[in-house]
């Protein structure tokens, strides 16, 4: 075998790697669970901080690898997953499932030396999104509503590990990223509409692209901005940020509410994926004005 081949394999090797685990989704996690660590935490621990991220990429590739294994005849169907490790046949089920089932292992352990409560959580998001979500994506749209649960732990993970308590501060931010979810997953599950369609998942509410679902995505919209202002209203404990931050995240609100109108409106995939991009770049943009709300306040 010449050297390019070599290279090739191991190009490949790595590629089915970061596929196989959803790379890129699983480090969008971590950034959601540091961001709440630094939230929660009076003295930054290093040690910590790399713990959570290590653990958070595990527990989510475990999640990823194992909904791949479950779905690997699905996932032949659609043109987005076919060529996925698994269904190209690029990677044996028996291989996934030991990657899979050391990433849990790895993930709970790690969490568990940040302390047993992060470790639990992380374990409920596993168990949750493994046993429940994926089974429930083919059978009803209300999959998207128990993948919520799951999909709103890292936030509050991070204050979790940097306090070892749960409380009123995490499960507010739980509760932003908990409704966050339904506009961002129902724009994907418009977008990819007829993808889904072939394998049989049921992600709109009403099952159709249709008025119901949009208005179904204004309101949860809705919901999510007016979750992610209560923190400046001083209820959530230590957990605050000033009116300025507030009103930086009622401008991103509005802005995609805006994104989720026009999607009642124009009712179309282009308008879908721009309500999508829209609401990543909104909880990207909240997380980071609500850390650095708290160190801006910590150096005045």
């Amino acid at each position: 075998m010449s050297v390019t081949q070599v290279n090739t394999v191991k190009t490949s090797i790595v590629q089915d790697f970061k596929e196989i685990t959803k790379m890129r989704l699983a480090l969008s996690v971590v950034f959601s669970s540091l961001a709440g660590y630094l939230l929660g935490v009076d003295v930054i621990s290093w040690s910590t901080l790399i713990l959570l991220a290590i653990g958070g990429y595990f527990m989510v590739g475990a999640s990823n690898a194992f909904n791949q294994i479950i779905e690997r005849d699905l996932d032949k169907l659609m043109d987005r997953t076919k060529n996925r490790p698994i269904p190209s046949g690029r990677m044996s089920v028996n291989t996934a499932f030991a990657i899979a089932t050391i990433f849990t292992i790895a993930g709970i352990t790690v969490l568990y030396n940040i302390n047993p409560k992060t470790a639990m959580f992380g374990a409920i998001s596993i168990f949750i999104y493994v046993s429940l979500y994926t089974p429930l994506k083919t059978k009803t749209p209300l999959s998207v509503f128990v993948g919520a649960f799951p999909g709103a732990i890292p936030f509050m993970l991070g204050w979790v590990a940097a306090t070892n308590e749960f409380g009123i501060e995490p499960g507010t931010l739980f509760m932003v990223q908990f409704f966050w979810q339904f506009p961002h997953f129902w724009a994907i599950g418009w977008l990819l509409y007829e993808d889904y369609k072939k394998g049989g998942f049921f992600m709109l509410p009403t099952g159709k692209r249709d008025k119901g679902t949009a208005i179904q995505v204004i309101i949860y919209t809705v919901w999510t901005i007016v979750t992610s202002l209560i923190p400046v209203f001083g209820v959530t404990g230590k957990l605050y940020i000033t009116p300025v931050s507030g009103g930086i995240i009622l401008i991103l609100g509005l802005v995609l509410l805006k994104y989720a109108i026009r999607l009642y409106k124009i009712r179309d995939a282009k308008t879908a994926k721009r309500l999508m991009i829209m609401s990543v770049l909104y909880i990207t943009l909240l997380q980071i004005v609500y850390v650095a709300d708290k160190f801006i306040r910590a150096w005045i």
